[in-house]
């Protein structure tokens, strides 16, 4: 046997606690069924008794010997009784005295069976008590000392039965006697020390036990020869280096009054030791969670508590299925004045006021049983006070159920409505009046609208034909000088021809920037693909001599919108990147879009043109405002302006990023149409759009 002190195991992690405890215990079930087996079917009869002496167990084997059934026994046994099926000398003590000493004595018997026949065993027994020296319990052993001569011959046992089942057992046996010569020991005991059973009969134990040893077990053998059942726990370290526990008992063979030698049993206990610390490391760990949760409950019950009795505006308390209150809270007294005692078992209909015809309260039954069918039922109306005055409150009725689906009960959460109930008055008159006045400004801009319209025909004919007129003789007069010398003449001509013609261009915009506020929007999926290629198509025509590298994504998507609008809009952006290029060589233009993460999609034009102060440009999108002069870049400074009205009719937004020389990119959102299938345009529809 090795020496070496066993290190303590490590516990288990919380992780893995759960699942080795489990373990554990299917592990010490199946043991617990394999020790009930060997211990009924054990070479040597057991019985225990309780603190009363009365048998509470009896193993198979002393069954088999006394040739009765454990049913009889179990309900009649007791010492007196167990008396009668043995037999003893007198000098001995008796089995009554024997059962409840203090010590580990033994005594010589005749088993008597059923049949009538005996014969002569040996029976001791060890007192179990507490930590009082209150008695517990008794165990008791019983060995056969012959062949049981008497017994029938085909019932006789071979003279190798009882090593055969001790062989059998995992526990350690042996018998020393007094001069501590082996004079039994079974197949365990014999291979913890490297041999067979037989090889030890006859040795010393001194030849047996290691001698670094020997000191920690001679005092509990001299303790066991005077007499006293020696029980101890031990550590030994095995061959592969690994360590076990084990528990030793001493007892004392007693013959007569002395003790003639030593009954050794060493029982390995270390997957026991193992389970018992994994289970107390488990237990301290659910103690913890429990007293966590226990904490965490309490809080959130004190929250909750506090909770309800500090609103103010709400209340809370319960009813049963039938409508009677049942739980009265602080928050519910506050709001409606009762007391606890005046509602508790009152039905929760006394709480509503009478006359809310008019209103959305429905009948009390009714809502209760809507609340239990739905889960939930919510219902408006007007509530009393214990004073007689009342409030209009918005009540929830929820249905409380447990596991299996049965209703508990419900419970009204009340809330305070009544400032929220004389808002929404006022907000009614207020929207009838608001009603009133806009039906009286819709008719006054109806009104506008047709004066508007008057305007702009008459600033459609009468400011035209001045212009108009001014134009012809300006033709007429060019005309007629011919080649004139007089260059100063024929430059004013021209200044006032172009200005002329320049101020039927800004009176078109005009109109056309007043005609896009009024004009309905007639809104469809439109392809933006094809509606750019027309475009594009359109501004190729009118510049051909320029060189511009046009960069079109091409997976632009389908929006909803008015397709002759957006072409408009389209064709003012674009038309703009074209001018402001014209200064460069080589030209590019970029058509692309992106998702919007607020909704919609983002579309841009990027040029590489001459570009703007954007810090400057304050009234970017104001009609007539230009950022370059007219001398450098012509135009009316109304496309921009257009733009934005037209991208703004479609719930959309239009910006600008530029600095100086770096070029200039436009940014506008437009609605996505992602549901209907995109239409098919033809380029020719989209090029004539674009006119």
């Amino acid at each position: 046997m090795e020496h070496n002190a066993c290190p303590e195991a490590s516990p288990a992690t919380s992780q893995e606690l759960d699942r080795l405890v489990a373990m554990r215990t299917q592990d010490l079930q199946s043991q617990l069924k394999l020790a009930q087996q060997r211990f009924d079917h054990a070479p040597c009869g057991h019985l225990t008794m309780d603190a009363d002496l009365k048998l509470i167990d009896i193993n198979q084997t002393l069954l088999d010997w006394l040739g009765y059934d454990r049913e009889t026994l179990m309900s009649t046994m007791d010492v007196d009784a167990l008396t009668s099926l043995i037999s003893h000398g007198g000098m001995q003590p008796s089995l009554r005295d024997l059962l409840g000493s203090e010590d580990l004595a033994s005594i010589e018997i005749d088993l008597l069976h059923s049949d009538g026949y005996r014969w002569p065993a040996l029976l001791w027994s060890t007192a179990v008590r507490d930590s009082n020296g209150k008695l517990l319990r008794c165990n008791a052993s019983v060995v056969p000392l012959t062949e049981q001569p008497d017994r029938p011959k085909e019932t006789q046992r071979d003279d190798g039965l009882l090593q055969s089942f001790t062989d059998h057992l995992t526990t350690r046996l042996a018998y020393y006697d007094k001069d501590l010569i082996c004079r039994f020991s079974n197949a365990a005991h014999a291979e913890r020390y490297g041999r067979r059973s037989g090889e030890l009969i006859g040795t010393h134990l001194s030849d047996v036990v290691l001698p670094e040893l020997m000191p920690e077990i001679l005092p509990h053998v001299a303790e066991t020869l005077s007499g006293k059942l020696q029980v101890f726990e031990t550590q030994r370290e095995n061959k592969d280096g690994s360590c076990s526990a084990f528990e030793i008992r001493y007892i004392p063979d007693f013959q007569g009054d002395s003790v003639e030698g030593i009954f050794i049993e060493v029982r390995d206990v270390t997957e026991h030791r193992r389970t018992e610390e994994f289970v107390l490391e488990a237990n301290r760990d659910l103690e913890e969670r429990v007293r966590e949760r226990s904490a965490e409950l309490f809080q959130s019950e004190q929250r909750y508590r506090l909770m309800v009795d500090a609103i103010q505006d709400h209340c809370i308390y319960f009813v049963d299925e039938g409508g009677a209150v049942t739980e009265w809270t602080e928050s519910a007294q506050r709001l409606h004045g009762h007391t606890r005692l005046q509602m508790l078992g009152r039905p929760y209909q006394n709480l509503l006021a009478t006359g809310n015809a008019g209103e959305d309260e429905v009948d009390p039954a009714q809502v209760l049983r809507l609340a239990k069918t739905h889960g939930q039922w919510e219902t408006r109306g007007w509530r009393l006070r214990d004073d007689g005055s009342r409030f209009w409150a918005h009540t929830v009725l929820t249905a409380l159920r447990n596991e299996t689906g049965e209703l508990q009960g419900l419970s009204a959460i009340t809330r305070d409505m009544t400032a929220a109930k004389s808002l929404e008055d006022v907000m009614n008159d207020l929207n009838k009046e608001l009603e009133k006045r806009v039906a009286e400004r819709t008719q006054q801009l109806v009104a506008a609208n047709k004066d508007l319209d008057v305007f702009s025909h008459m600033v459609s004919h009468d400011l035209r034909a001045p212009l108009r007129h001014i134009s012809s003789f300006v033709s007429l007069l060019q005309e007629q000088l011919g080649e004139t010398s007089d260059r100063l003449t024929l430059q004013y001509l021209s200044s006032t021809a172009k200005a002329s013609k320049r101020m039927s261009h800004m009176i078109e915009g005009l109109l056309e920037y007043a005609r896009l506020g009024r004009v309905s929007i007639e809104t469809q999926p439109v392809p933006l693909a094809p509606l750019l290629d027309g475009v594009i198509a359109h501004l190729k025509v009118e510049n051909p001599d320029r060189a511009i590298e046009w960069v079109i994504e091409e997976d632009l998507p389908v929006v909803r919108g008015d397709a002759m609008l957006l072409a408009q809009a389209w064709g003012n952006l674009l038309s703009n990147s074209v001018k402001y290029t014209r200064t460069r060589e080589q030209a590019r233009i970029e058509v692309g879009w992106k998702v919007n993460p607020v909704g919609g999609r983002t579309f841009f034009v990027h040029d590489n043109g001459v570009g703007f102060d954007l810090e400057k440009a304050h009234n970017l999108f104001v009609m007539f405002q230009r950022q370059h002069h007219s001398m450098d870049f012509e135009g009316t400074g109304t496309g921009l302006a257009l733009s934005q009205r037209i991208i703004e009719r479609h719930s959309g937004r239009i910006w600008a990023e530029t600095s100086p020389g770096e070029g200039c990119t436009f940014f506008f959102t437009l609605p996505f149409e992602g549901l209907e299938p995109e239409l098919d345009f033809p380029l020719s529809s989209m090029a004539e759009l674009s006119l």
